[in-house]
């Protein structure tokens, strides 16, 4: 890749596939090369050479295809154009690391992350010899990523390896075959026939591991006990020995157990002790807290109520309770299709918080992090920040018909868990509809278990939902809508028509119904929720469209009438429908009907499904997302730069792109320094001096040659008013509009000024009536102090500083078409400035009292003895006629010149000039009013910077990591 396509030594390639790229109606047959940031493809056929390199960050649909035309194809889409691969090997395994490259990218733009390798893979066998460890790491997060998902799982939980086996089910009495998954902290196991039987073990319970008797009904069993007396028998499995050897590794390095420094294979058998210790306290004693749900403070003052509800609710528990006596009970109980028609029943009252705990995975991480909600809560009292003032402002918002919630215990409980997820996750912080999620939360649960389901919501059930774009909301917006447009397609038109779907369906996903449905019915769908996932959400959303559009279109009062008639409950006033009007409200509906009737028409919706069309719109509407954020961006500069808007769009691409190089590339400051999404889109993305000087030698007119990256940096300098070392794109498109579309006083006063040394306190600026919009900033800093009595301002040249300023003025004029006559008329006009400067000090008050020497005794600049006018005239005719190039003045000898006149004379600390003395004198000369007022196109720089690759050539050899085609 580094030889073919130009890439740097941190571009890893991932892995090459054999295939046909067509362009236009030719098949071009070569390779696809897929790195970590880059989709390249290389063809040499019959003396014709194809190269493409297309960024992850620029696709905005991957599609995977069969048409007459492209037969097994894919298609990658761009802003600009499309390009279509076919002849695959095995398509699929391409895809899916498309997809999953895809997918990084996308992450990239959200949280501008750069890729981290996984170093701690073990070394592959000889089977992968060939495969990258790129490609086996991908691999390995895929797993990961499906392990977590199928069991609600942490997300630094790693499978360590699955196999085939059967799990004895007591309440069937029979041999489930499924696959048995180990990792860190769990034993799952997932039964090949869907929702046939689930099970999670998390190593803290497990007391007993043994390896039974094998016989040839029961081959191979492995015998598994919990702290809670429940046994688990699997058989049928292939290597028995070596599972057995590496759940004893897991159990040693598991903090609950007390295995001690045994061996782990001595341990076989054996139990562990059965009683976990308590470490560190939930709250401080101090903490107000509640340590019950909401709900339970204000049902117990209510009479006992015998009725036909209450008599319903009691069935329920019981029915609960037999299950729990033939499943089990807790994290090890079985999950099995019976589980599932007892939550689509509705889930009790007084069970609900903590079957929402099980089954959304959050009883995990509360058993392992005691202590960590109370310390969280200690932190963050009495802090404050943006989240805390939006959660104060939200706190009266959040159910505020319902009791628990119209007094202080409910508004502080609120208040604490809101606040301690801020404090955990400041990448989210706070977002409406959080507030709403959790007051629910509260009424079924103490304050530590909302909690952590509130983590579980917002970082692995709801992914990117609440962060500051509500990214994942409007993915899964996406997703309602394709599903409407398959399921209903003339419906689905019409609604888009009038703009519907987005409309209505944004609060159904942030709030899970509940702040557009009575409360009573929409917490039966937060029963499903946790059991099935968003799943269920999009089949009720689904059949709701398919069987009330005319209601929705009306003004989607539906959902106010969806009732709950089995709810023990007191009745709770539902705010949405107290505040909508209308003489003909529709017909209710029964809940349970609504979730009976989406399992019937929409429960063929697949979980792997949902997935595959959530990246398809992850990536239109993150890409939405950028050109949104494009559009604001040149709206807000546009008022302050002269650059037409196409001008402005190309240059933030340009700008952006070398940021996202930074991203994943590396560079002196990381990521997250140079990326705050709370700032205004113009100043959220940053570059540093290395990529502003990339991009100043691309885009600039003034071009010094060698001395071009030191002008940069000057101009870097300038911009970077707070000091930071990064400038955003507003810094960048003023200093730009200066060199471009500044009059000659402004472009010379910008140059000037590139020259003054930083920090001077000697500088004056100009007055204020005299600097245009674009320029004012440039000059407003603290090196400017005084005025004068006029209000016009003087910045004082040194005669460093001025031999500084002529060297660029040299080299800016080099390959210019009027070369000769800028040489000589800047040789003049630099003549007279000298003049001027000595007969300045001659005035001055310490002129005749210092012995100094004279500007054209440095030797770079020496002459003949005699009259010194005569001697600097001739010095500059020099350069003037050409026998001084622009190279003679470059960088090095900068150093070289200053040095020798440091060494040969101390500079003559009275000689100065003035900006205005400099800006009369290069007035005189023609050639050079012609130079500088002369127009300057940036789009030709613009379409030249975009010809160039996107990353430098490199002549480095590849590292013996990287693979080739010559190695297959």
């Amino acid at each position: 890749m580094r030889r073919l396509f130009g890439m740097p030594d941190e571009e890893k390639l991932v892995n090459y596939y054999s295939c046909s790229y067509w362009k236009g109606r030719v098949p071009r047959q070569g390779w696809l090369y897929l790195s970590v940031n880059h989709l390249c493809f290389y063809s040499f056929l019959l003396g014709k050479e194809v190269t493409l390199v297309v960024p992850w960050t620029e696709v905005t649909q991957l599609d995977k295809n069969a048409t007459l035309l492209f037969p097994e194809s894919v298609r990658v889409s761009t802003r600009l154009t499309e390009h279509f691969f076919s002849m695959f090997l095995n398509i699929n395994d391409t895809f899916k690391l498309m997809e999953q490259l895809a997918n990084i990218a996308m992450r990239q733009l959200l949280d501008n992350e750069a890729f981290a390798a996984d170093r701690s893979l073990p070394k592959p066998c000889k089977t992968l010899k060939n495969v990258s460890a790129l490609k086996r790491d991908l691999d390995a997060r895929a797993k990961n990523e499906r392990y977590r998902a199928m069991f609600r799982l942490t997300q630094d939980e790693r499978l360590d390896g699955h196999t085939d086996c059967t799990l004895w089910t007591p309440f069937a009495k029979m041999h489930v075959v499924g696959q048995l998954f180990i990792s860190n902290n769990y034993i799952c196991f997932n039964s090949r026939e869907e929702d046939l039987c689930q099970l999670i073990i998390p190593l803290r319970e497990v007391t007993i591991v043994e390896k039974a008797d094998s016989s040839s009904v029961l081959p191979c069993p492995v015998s598994i006990s919990t702290k809670n007396k429940m046994n688990f028998l699997f058989a049928n499995l292939k290597d028995r020995d070596f599972l057995v050897q590496r759940i004893s590794d897991f159990l040693q390095r598991t903090p609950d157990s007390s295995w001690g420094d045994t061996s782990p294979l001595a341990l076989i058998g054996h139990s562990v002790r059965s009683e976990s210790i308590s470490r560190g306290r939930h709250y401080h004693p101090g903490l107000p807290t509640a340590s019950c749900g909401l709900l339970q403070l204000y049902h117990q003052d209510t009479p006992e109520d015998l009725g036909p509800k209450a008599m319903k609710e009691k069935m329920k528990e019981e029915s609960w309770n037999i299950h729990f006596s033939e499943f089990g009970r807790g994290v090890c109980m079985y999950r099995t299709s019976r589980t599932r028609d007892l939550v689509l029943n509705g889930i009790p009252e007084c069970l609900r918080g903590e079957l929402w705990l099980l089954f959304s995975g959050a009883q995990n991480e509360m058993a392992t992090h005691p202590g960590y909600y109370g310390d969280l809560v200690e932190q963050a009292m009495g802090l404050c920040s943006l989240a805390t003032e939006e959660i104060e402002r939200d706190l009266h918002r959040s159910m505020p018909e319902h009791r628990a919630f119209q007094n202080e215990t409910g508004i502080a409980a609120l208040r604490r868990v809101l606040t301690a997820y801020a404090h955990r996750n400041p990448g989210i912080g706070y977002c409406q509809a959080m507030n709403i999620v959790t007051s629910v939360l509260l009424l079924y649960c103490t304050e530590e278990q909302a909690f952590w389901l509130l983590v579980a919501l917002c970082e692995r059930m709801l992914p990117d939902y609440y962060n500051t774009r509500v990214v994942g909301a409007l993915v899964d917006q996406g997703v309602f809508e394709e599903l409407t447009r398959a399921f209903l397609p003339l419906l689905y038109e019409h609604m888009q028509q009038l703009g519907v779907i987005s409309t209505i369906s944004l609060s159904w996903f942030l709030t899970l119904f509940l702040s557009v449905m009575p409360f009573d019915s929409a917490v039966l769908l937060v029963d499903c929720f946790f059991y099935e996932g968003i799943k269920v959400i999009f089949q009720v959303q689904t059949l709701v469209t398919y069987s009330n559009s005319e209601y929705l279109l009306r003004g989607c009062r539906y959902l106010d009438n969806v009732v709950n008639k089995q709810t023990v409950a007191p009745p709770t006033p539902h705010l949405h429908a107290l505040l909508t009007s209308g003489d003909e409200p529709p017909p209710e509906i029964d809940v349970f009907d609504l979730i009976k009737s989406s399992y019937e028409k929409f429960g063929t919706l697949r979980s792997d499904v949902i997935e595959q069309m959530r990246f398809k719109q992850r990536l239109k509407v993150i890409q939405s997302l950028e050109d949104t954020a494009k559009r604001s961006v040149v709206r807000a500069v546009m008022t302050e730069s002269a650059f037409s808007i196409e001008e402005l769009e190309e240059l933030y691409c340009l700008f952006k792109s070398k940021h996202m190089t930074s991203c994943y590339w590396g560079s002196t400051s990381s990521a997250a320094e140079r990326h705050d999404p709370s700032l205004p889109y113009l100043e959220q993305y940053r570059i540093d001096s290395a990529q502003f000087t990339q991009l100043f030698i691309s885009l600039a007119p003034w071009v010094c040659g060698g001395h071009t990256p030191t002008l940069a940096a000057r101009l870097f300098r300038l911009l970077d008013q707070n000091q930071d070392g990064l400038v955003n794109f507003k810094e960048f498109i003023t200093g730009l509009t200066g060199m471009y579309h500044g009059d000659m006083t402004e472009k010379l006063k910008l140059l000037y000024k590139l020259h003054l040394p930083p920090g001077s306190t000697h500088l004056y600026m100009w007055a204020a009536g005299h600097v245009t919009p674009w320029m004012s900033h440039l000059y407003d800093d603290d090196t400017f102090t005084a005025f004068t009595d006029n209000d016009t301002l003087l910045c004082i040249f040194s005669t460093e500083q001025f031999i500084e300023f002529c060297k660029t003025l040299y080299n800016m004029f080099s390959e210019d078409s009027s070369e000769q006559q800028l040489y000589h008329s800047i040789a003049t006009v630099a003549s007279l400035l000298l003049r001027i400067g000595e007969v300045g000090k001659k005035f001055s008050n310490n002129g005749g009292k210092k012995s100094v020497a004279a500007v054209e005794q440095a030797p770079p600049l020496s002459a003949p003895e005699g009259d010194e006018d005569e001697a600097s005239v001739s010095s500059y005719s020099v350069v003037s006629s050409g026998s001084l190039r622009c190279e003679d003045v470059a960088d090095d000898d900068d150093a070289v010149l200053v040095g020798e006149r440091r060494r040969g004379s101390t500079l003559d600390a009275d000689w100065s000039i003035s900006f205005e003395q400099a800006l009369a004198s290069l007035l005189t000369e023609a050639p050079l009013v012609d130079f500088f007022e002369r127009k300057r196109d940036v789009r030709s720089k613009m379409a030249a910077c975009r010809a160039q690759r996107a990353v430098e050539r490199q002549t480095s050899s590849a590292s013996d990591h990287e693979l080739t085609p010559h190695t297959v």
